[in-house]
């Protein structure tokens, strides 16, 4: 006959015994708490708590592009703005080349002026209006930019003197 021996010491108990009695306690003290709030008139919750997201108020702090973007809006100078970040990347939006000899110098109306350093040059952007007012629209937002004018070199006439000739200058002339 194999009997098995107790694992029960007198006055010590076993871990299911502990942990059923602990259970047990707990169910209890949970009880009494919500005994004694609903004493107080705070009966618990039957429903989890919903998160909601808090509101801002307009004395609160903003993330600084949130803030710049209203006080753009606010007053109107979004497209201002627009166009100067363009003027300001010219260089990457036209390439460097035609960039070394053109620069944007207003823009009004739907009408930017760009000024070239020669004549050549001033040539050449006239050729490429048409696909350089769709650049302009793809950055800017469609019909935006309507016309580009482009204004060659402002070099007056000559100007008269001490050292320079007067009249017709001639094929071979090369003085002045």
């Amino acid at each position: 006959m194999s009997a098995e021996p107790s694992a029960e010491v007198p006055g010590v108990q076993s871990s299911e015994g502990v942990a059923s009695k602990g259970a047990a306690l707990a169910r209890e003290k949970l009880a009494q708490a919500k005994a004694d709030a609903a004493k107080r008139g705070q009966l618990p919750r039957r429903e989890p708590r919903r998160r909601s997201s808090p509101r801002r108020d307009a004395a609160d702090p903003q993330l600084l592009g949130r803030a710049i973007r209203e006080l753009l809006s606010d007053r109107g100078w979004e497209q201002p703005v627009a166009v100067g970040g363009v003027f300001g990347r010219w260089k990457e939006i036209v390439g460097p080349d035609l960039a070394a000899h053109t620069k944007p110098e207003t823009f009004a109306d739907g009408e930017v002026l760009v000024v070239a350093d020669s004549t050549a040059w001033a040539t050449q952007l006239r050729m490429l209006a048409s696909s350089l007012v769709r650049r302009l629209n793809e950055e800017l937002g469609e019909g935006t930019v309507q016309r580009v004018r482009v204004r060659g070199p402002q070099n007056g006439p000559r100007p008269t003197g001490g050292l320079r000739v007067t009249g017709s200058r001639g094929p071979r002339d090369t003085y002045g």
